[in-house]
C-alpha cells in the first residue's frame, strides 16, 4: 500500500509540474544490463545494472543492484548502489545499502539504512553563485 501511495504521489506531482505521463523504463527482476544509460526519463532498476545512469528520475528498489554513478535530479534508493551520486533529491530507504560519495540538495534517510562514504549538500554553491 505504501508504494502505491508513492507512486500516485509522483503521478500527481508529474501532473502539477505540467509533465505529460511518462513510462518508466524498467529493468526488472533476474536481467542484468551492462553498459551506461545516457539521457533517461524515469528508470526503475529491480535488476542489476553495470554502469552508469544519467535521467530525470531514478528508482533502485529492493532487489536493484547498481555498480556505477548516477546523476540525475531525483534518486530513491531501496536496493544497493556502489558509485558516486550526484542529485538534487535523494531517498534512502530503511533497505537500502549504499557505498560512495554523494552531492545532494535535500536528502532523507530511512532509520536501518546503510551508507559508507561522504555526503555533500550542494546548496552552498546555489546560493553562491
Amino acid at each position: 500500500m505504501r508504494k502505491l501511495r508513492r507512486v500516485m504521489f509522483l503521478k500527481l506531482a508529474r501532473l502539477m509540474r505540467g509533465e505529460k505521463s511518462v513510462v518508466p523504463c524498467i529493468i526488472s527482476i533476474g536481467t542484468k544490463v551492462s553498459g551506461n544509460i545516457v539521457e533517461g526519463d524515469v528508470i526503475h532498476i529491480d535488476g542489476k545494472l553495470e554502469g552508469d545512469v544519467s535521467c530525470k528520475e531514478l528508482v533502485i528498489g529492493a532487489s536493484g543492484t547498481v555498480n556505477g554513478n548516477v546523476e540525475a535530479k531525483s534518486l530513491e534508493l531501496y536496493g544497493e548502489l556502489n558509485g558516486k551520486i550526484k542529485v538534487e533529491n535523494l531517498f534512502i530507504a530503511g533497505t537500502a545499502k549504499f557505498i560512495g560519495d554523494s552531492v545532494y540538495k535535500t536528502i532523507a534517510i530511512e532509520p536501518g539504512a546503510v551508507l559508507v562514504g561522504n555526503c555533500a549538500s550542494n546548496r552552498d554553491e546555489d546560493k553562491a553563485a
